[in-house]
């Protein structure tokens, strides 16, 4: 028999506070069939209240994250906001070899870099309904400062700038219909001849 179809690898990026966590959670919790793998980011920032190690991040020290940048460990890494984050190949590649489908959560400049040297990923982005949203959303969580979510709306505008480069977008203006468009796209990548590859391949043979 064949071997299963290589699983697919899915990017969804928006700019800080656009819901992309949000939706990929409620992803994760509702997915259109088998179960995704979340692929788990390495940072060096801080942790924040509420959070888990090796559940929202891998946190670690810079020299760590340098040590494994320095032995190849990551699909992309870039600095974000004064940190660094970086999606380990570890996290992605054999699980894509054994069928299975993975989520990042990562930036637009990340996306681009994994796009470079996996081009075969969905590109999903996630935009807010407008600006006055996405500011009141930055604000509403708490995180932040005045300062910092300036700089944060600054980058915004020159994400969202690259939002026509993905093959997927969605407004983000409800979150239940949001929610609802990305599974769809899960669920559609999930019907294409390859992913079906093993079912057809019996039901063909049906029919000689």
């Amino acid at each position: 028999m064949s071997a299963p179809a290589r699983g697919d690898l899915f990017i969804v990026s928006s700019p800080s506070g656009g819901g992309k966590t949000t939706l990929i959670r409620r992803l994760l919790n509702d997915p259109p069939g088998e179960p995704l793998h979340f692929s788990v980011s390495h940072t060096t920032r801080a942790m924040r209240a509420g959070e888990t190690n090796g559940r929202e991040y891998h946190f670690i020290s810079v020299a760590q994250f340098q040590e494994m940048a320095a032995r190849d460990a990551f699909l992309e890494h870039n600095e974000v906001h004064d940190n660094i984050y970086g999606t380990s190949k570890a996290e992605v590649l054999p699980r894509l070899e054994a069928g299975e489908d993975v989520v990042l959560d990562i930036d637009v400049q990340g996306a681009r870099d994994v796009r470079r040297v996996y081009p075969e990923a969905v590109m999903i982005f996630i935009a807010p309904s407008s600006q006055p949203e996405l500011q009141k959303r930055l604000r509403l969580r708490g995180l932040d400062g005045e300062e910092v979510i300036r700089k944060r709306l600054i980058n915004a505008s020159k994400e969202i700038q690259e939002a026509m480069d993905y093959q997927y977008v969605i407004v983000n203006d409800d979150l239940d219909r949001a929610t609802l468009e990305l599974q769809s796209i899960v669920r559609a990548r999930r019907l294409t001849p390859a992913r079906q590859a093993l079912r057809l391949e019996r039901i063909r043979k049906e029919f000689r």
